[in-house]
C-alpha cells in the first residue's frame, strides 16, 4: 500500500462515517477556548471542563483576568496539572491580550505563540477551530496514531505537522485535527488500543506489521 492510497482510505473512512467531529471542551467564545486548551496541556478535557464554568464565571472576559490576583485563579485551577505555572500564564495571557491585540485573540499562528503559555499545538488549535486556519494541532493523540497508521514517521509534533499538512488538502485539516484526536482518545488508545474492532485497520501500518 502507498503512503498516498494509506491517506486516501483513512480520510474516506472519516468523511464518510464521521461527518461532524469538534472539540470536546466546553467555551463560548475565542477567548474562553484559548483558555480551556492552555488549561488543556498534560490534563483532560473532561477536567478541563469540571474547572471552567467557575472560572469563566469569574473571569469572563481579557479585562477581568488580566486583573485577576495570582492567588486567586489559582484556586480555581488547582484541581489542573501544573496549576501554578497556568494560573500565571492565563493572568499575563489576558495582559498581553489586552496590552498587544486590543483584548482580541489573534488569529496569526505567531500571534498567538507570542502569548504566555501558548506553544505551537496550543496556537494551531485556536486558530484550527476558531478560525478556521488550514493547520494541524498534533497533541499526543495525534501523534501516536499518526505513526501507528504510517501517516507519518516524524519523531517530533513539528515533524508530524509537517507530514500530515503535506498530504491532507487544507479543506479537510480543520476537521482531520478532530478526527485523529478523537480516534487516539476512543480507539487507538495508548494503552491497549482496540485494534480487533478499528475501523481504520486496512490501513494501517502497524496493525499491518
Amino acid at each position: 500500500m502507498t503512503l498516498k492510497q494509506r491517506y486516501e482510505g483513512i480520510l474516506g473512512y472519516f468523511r464518510e462515517n464521521v461527518p461532524v467531529a469538534e472539540s470536546e471542551l466546553h467555551f463560548d467564545s475565542p477567548f474562553q477556548l484559548l483558555v480551556a486548551v492552555i488549561l488543556s496541556a498534560q490534563c483532560t478535557d473532561k477536567r478541563v471542563n469540571m474547572t471552567t464554568p467557575a472560572l469563566f464565571a469569574a473571569y469572563p472576559d481579557p479585562e477581568s483576568l488580566a486583573a485577576a490576583e495570582f492567588d486567586d485563579v489559582l484556586a480555581l485551577v488547582r484541581s489542573i496539572s501544573y496549576p501554578n505555572s497556568k494560573a500565571r500564564h492565563l493572568i499575563g495571557m489576558a495582559q498581553k491580550l489586552l496590552s498587544n491585540f486590543g483584548g482580541q485573540v489573534p488569529s496569526g499562528i505567531d500571534e498567538l505563540m507570542s502569548l504566555p503559555g501558548v506553544g505551537r499545538k496550543t496556537a494551531n488549535v485556536v486558530a484550527s477551530v476558531t478560525w478556521g486556519e488550514p493547520v494541524i494541532a498534533v497533541d499526543t493523540h495525534v501523534f501516536r496514531v499518526a505513526r501507528r497508521l504510517g501517516l507519518s514517521r516524524g519523531t517530533t509534533p513539528r515533524a508530524v505537522e509537517l507530514d500530515l499538512e503535506r498530504h491532507i488538502p487544507e479543506e479537510l485539516r480543520p476537521i482531520a485535527h478532530h478526527w485523529l484526536i478523537l480516534h487516539g482518545r476512543y480507539i487507538c488508545t495508548a494503552q491497549k488500543p482496540k485494534c480487533a474492532g478499528c475501523p481504520l485497520a486496512h490501513w494501517c501500518k502497524e496493525y499491518g506489521a
